[in-house]
């Protein structure tokens, strides 16, 4: 009889976490987010490049700014990032560090001047940028005593039995990327206005890895120990174009407006349900169930982003300039297949938020010295302001005959909560406090 409870119990337990993973909600958001990721001059100014231009991973943000290029020029991009993670439950602080290096950007742009007859249009350019849209490498583990066992509180017939818990265990892995890939066509009008626009695909692909381990007792010596491990690996590829503007109403100031569509991702997935165990020790029996690979596709689509932007030169001495990015999350949608309630759920659960940069630059002969402010407001309508991703930027450069050497550091915080007992309204979310580091390092080689 008790090996027909454990199968029974092994089902609802299933159940009962099966979205210890990420659901389809949170991957929207997810996929709809790009973090500030590209060249080092780029990064040092926290990425406020919107009506400056003259940058492969300004194209990113605004396309007209490749028409703002004097020359030819290639250029590729390393960087190291560090990211800590603390993960809090019910008052239990586990802290994690992780370094990945990666290829963040390489990517050119072929200037032609006078290509037309016109007088009127004096500068074509052609640019192609590949950059990391997103990196999803982490790792943490959460472990605390909530007070409760939820799964023996929720499901028969271990309520009557095995009500006492000793803690919980959670540990999640992460790995992938999104990679980006601009194709951009621009022109200069005279000696005030740039026009352009881009084609960017997408390749992208995300791994989570989850363990939930939970452990409870019947009062009188006898453990119930559970345990379930699950994987999800959803990936895909995705398009979305860009057109922009930018212009010069005097001399020293620089206005630009970008639209950028929402990106169209087609997307599959591999779920692994459950690989579940649960060893009773009055018994010293082990059972365990695992129900294979579910594979399925579906479509996104995050939403469209607006950007205005302000520079003021300084002469030859300097610049400042700021960009604002507007987007509204409550319009991500799935489809081809039944998601009515996770479109309903983007609709009462997220709204617009705004993007804020800021970055100067200041040239002293050959060396420039940057730094940057950025602040990204969190989507979420219940979000506390510490869930906002707010964070600074420094860096360097070295120009020569024929190129430039750049470096840059950033750093940004922000706090989340992650609920893996999502069926369960006893038990909190374990809140994650989280710090990224990144070291970027760019070489510019004029063609």
């Amino acid at each position: 009889m008790k090996k027909l409870y454990l199968a029974s119990a092994l089902l609802c337990f299933g159940y009962f976490l099966n979205a210890q993973t990420l659901g389809y909600n949170d991957i929207g958001v997810l996929f709809s987010k790009e973090n500030i990721n590209g060249t080092a001059r780029y990064n040092a100014m926290s990425g406020a490049f919107g009506a400056l231009g003259g940058d492969l991973s300004a194209m990113d943000i605004n396309p007209a700014g490749a028409a703002v290029f004097l020359n030819s020029e290639f250029s590729v991009s390393f960087n190291n990032r560090n990211t800590k993670t603390i993960a809090d439950f019910y008052g239990n602080k586990s802290q994690f560090e992780n370094d990945f290096t990666n290829l963040s950007q390489a990517g050119g742009v072929f200037v032609f001047r006078g290509f037309t007859n016109s007088s009127e249009w004096s500068n074509i350019a052609l640019g192609f940028n590949y950059s990391i849209a997103n990196d999803f490498e982490n790792f943490w583990i959460a472990e605390g005593n909530s007070g409760f066992a939820p799964l023996t509180d929720f499901y028969d017939p271990f309520p009557a039995v095995y009500g006492i818990t000793e803690g919980q265990y959670f540990e999640n892995f992460t790995d992938g990327k999104n990679s980006k890939y601009s194709f951009t066509f621009a022109a200069q009008h005279n000696d005030n206005l740039y026009l352009g626009a881009s084609v960017t695909t997408y390749d992208i692909e995300h791994y989570q890895r989850t363990l939930i381990e939970e452990f409870n007792n019947d009062g009188n010596g006898n453990t119930l120990d559970l345990s379930s491990r699950q994987e999800l690996l959803t990936y895909g590829n995705g398009v979305s174009f860009n057109l922009g503007v930018i212009s010069k109403p005097s001399e020293n100031v620089r206005l630009g407006l970008a639209y950028q569509s929402p990106v169209w991702y087609n997307l599959s997935e591999d779920f692994v349900e459950f690989d579940d165990e649960v060893y009773f020790s009055d018994t010293n029996e082990t059972i365990t169930d695992f129900s294979g690979t579910n594979s399925f596709d579906y479509n996104l689509r995050t939403p469209s982003k607006l950007t205005g932007s302000f520079a003021y030169i300084f002469g030859n001495n300097g610049l400042l300039s700021v960009d604002y990015t507007y987007k509204n999350y409550s319009n991500i949608k799935l489809s081809n297949a039944n998601f009515v309630a996770e479109n309903q759920a983007f609709d009462t659960d997220l709204e617009s938020a705004g993007e804020l940069r800021i970055g100067t630059e200041w040239r002293f002969d050959n060396f420039s010295l940057r730094g940057g402010y950025h602040l990204e407001n969190s989507p979420y309508k219940n979000a506390v302001n510490s869930d906002n991703i707010e964070g600074f930027s420094l860096g360097a450069g070295y120009k020569f005959r024929g190129g430039k050497i750049d470096f840059s550091y950033q750093r940004a915080t922000n706090t989340a909560p992650y609920n893996f007992y999502p069926q369960s309204n006893n038990v909190n979310s374990a809140e994650l406090d989280i710090e990224n580091s990144k070291f970027t390092a760019t070489l510019v080689l004029n063609i």
